[in-house]
């Protein structure tokens, strides 16, 4: 493994991690406000095949913050910085929850690089779940909240079941850096634009090259209700059929964790995506 920094085009340093050899280049985008830490069983089956890379947002495990706001646009920027970072690819990039709308930015913008595509249960623009009255009051509410929730540790258990579903050196870098009150106010400040972002989505939906796309969506609720999972889901099935390559995979033990409930599934996925590819 070896560590390095991207520098992005207004001079802040990004954290990553580069494992193993070859391409594509496998490149992780985690969720909102989750560190590069989340992959941690996933990687090192990558790594046997090809190059895994993983990295932090601004302000998440090894970043330093971004004093600026936090909008897609902006998350979208940081990845491309990434990716320039690490050459001309071809690059199969994995997003989780927020890293979804991420990826599919990013691939849209510059698509000649992208040979392929891994959405884990992706915050869709095309669930009407996200636009209901109460979803933006729970979200208010939250960015109250949080942050006197982390301050206090009450994050910590959490973060602790989370981190033994981890090998090491992630499961420690995960209990260490995660679930922080400084890591919870860079979530806070992803999530303050999500709503408006995905109506921008909705009315401009990111136009995905022709690659190989899965779309991963998990069976149980987690901390969905019912019927906001029902509507997720059944956006990532329309979104799969909609595109050429589209593949729709359902993760039948898990909620939105995906990554530390069945990492097998995504590995399996992203083996299926290369050996399409290559």
């Amino acid at each position: 493994m070896v560590s390095e920094h991207a520098r992005t085009r207004d001079g802040r340093e990004l954290h990553l991690e580069r494992h193993g050899a070859g391409t594509p280049v496998v490149v992780f985008e985690s969720g909102a406000g989750a560190s590069r830490n989340m992959w941690g069983t996933v990687v090192p089956a990558i790594s046997g095949r090809t190059t895994a890379v993983v990295y932090d947002r601004s302000g998440l495990g090894r970043s330093p913050a971004d004093p600026e706001p936090r909008p897609l646009a902006r998350l979208a920027a940081d990845l491309r910085d990434v990716l320039d970072h690490l050459g001309d690819g071809p690059f199969i990039l994995v997003g989780h929850d927020w890293g979804g709308p991420i990826v599919r930015t990013v691939t849209a913008e510059d698509p000649g690089r992208v040979t392929g595509i891994l959405l884990v249960d992706q915050d869709d623009e095309d669930s009407d779940h996200y636009f209901m009255p109460g979803t933006k009051r729970r979200m208010r509410l939250s960015a109250l909240t949080d942050p006197t929730a982390a301050r206090l540790g009450l994050f910590r258990f959490g973060i602790g079941r989370l981190a033994a579903k981890l090998p090491e050196p992630s499961a420690t870098a995960l209990r260490e850096e995660d679930g922080t009150l400084e890591a919870t106010r860079v979530q806070m400040a992803e999530l303050a634009c999500m709503i408006d972002d995905l109506r921008r989505l909705r009315d401009d939906p990111p136009k995905l090259p022709d690659v190989p796309v899965t779309l991963i969506s998990g069976r149980r609720s987690g901390g969905l209700g019912g019927g906001s999972r029902a509507s997720l889901n059944t956006a990532h099935r329309a979104r799969a059929a909609a595109l050429p390559q589209g593949r729709h995979v359902v993760a039948e033990k898990s909620g939105y964790l995906v990554p530390f409930t069945e990492p097998g599934l995504l590995v399996r996925e992203i083996f299926r995506i290369l050996d399409v590819t290559r």
